[in-house]
């Protein structure tokens, strides 16, 4: 019987954004989001971890090489987001406010084809702001 382990691995990446819902009036918007739905964006210094679940292999010792790991955080991740503007250059934010919790779901989804046993992914905004997600939905 294999032990099951939680690996992590974090990374970081800086980008742009406007907190804006297509949803709602620009009065809405603006009461709902205040300051952050400055017509100029704002940026953060965003850290995101991931969480891989799964058992130890017996040959390596590890439930996954956290260097592949690495490496695919850096392809569906960092590239894609880091010096960016969130809601101008990722297509999934030109319809999609690009909240906290949109932006940990689309990480999500970037990685999942990409890390088997992904567990969980935590997305810190600032230093007192963050959110996870597993991966649940509501039906």
């Amino acid at each position: 019987m294999a032990p099951i382990v939680v690996i992590s691995r974090r990374e970081s990446f800086s980008a742009a954004h406007r907190l804006h819902s297509l949803h709602l009036t620009d009065e809405e918007n603006v009461n709902v989001f205040g300051k952050c739905n400055s017509k100029n964006g704002h940026g953060h210094n965003y850290s995101v971890e991931v969480f891989v679940k799964g058992e130890i292999d017996q040959r390596t010792g590890m439930v996954m090489n956290l260097t592949d790991l690495k490496h695919v955080l850096k392809e569906k991740v960092v590239d894609v987001m880091d010096h960016k503007n969130l809601d101008l250059d990722v297509e999934y934010f030109k319809t999609t406010p690009s909240t906290a919790e949109n932006i940990v779901v689309f990480i999500w989804n970037s990685l999942l084809p990409a890390v088997p046993g992904l567990f969980e992914v935590k997305l810190h905004e600032t230093e007192h702001n963050a959110v996870s997600y597993r991966g649940e939905s509501k039906e």
